[in-house]
């Protein structure tokens, strides 16, 4: 967690090769898990229902867009797009498409196509950095 910031992020609920884009409010769930390569913008939460258990589970390879809230007891495929302000209350189990939206959907079939290179595959591709 860090304040001045503005992060509320437990250990431990991020895979490796988390990048976050900006500071601003992020705030996360401790029971909410995701895997390695998120990129996270600013104004995000992850959180629960009102039981405060249920927390999102979220795949590999993901970009969550700016003020992206995602809550309750989800699951979220690997390679998602997440749009911009879109508010994910559903389980999305195909990988690699974009989703958006109040109540976010599929919108398309691109996922992560160029959009990203992810923080794992820039450290496996410089010997220098392992």
């Amino acid at each position: 967690m860090n304040a001045n910031l503005g992060f509320s992020i437990p250990i431990n609920v991020f895979g490796p090769g988390l990048r976050i884009a900006h500071r601003g409010t992020i705030v996360i769930n401790k029971n909410a898990r995701t895997g390695d390569n998120c990129r996270i913008h600013a104004c995000t939460n992850i959180g629960s229902n009102l039981d405060e258990v249920s927390a999102p589970q979220i795949g590999n390879n993901m970009y969550i867009g700016p003020g992206a809230k995602i809550f309750g007891n989800v699951v979220i495929a690997d390679n998602i797009t997440i749009g911009a302000n879109s508010v994910v209350n559903k389980s999305f189990c195909e990988k690699s498409i974009s989703i958006a939206g109040i109540p976010a959907k599929k919108i398309n079939i691109k996922g992560l196509d160029d959009i990203m290179v992810t923080a794992t595959q820039i450290v496996k591709n410089n010997p220098a950095l392992q």
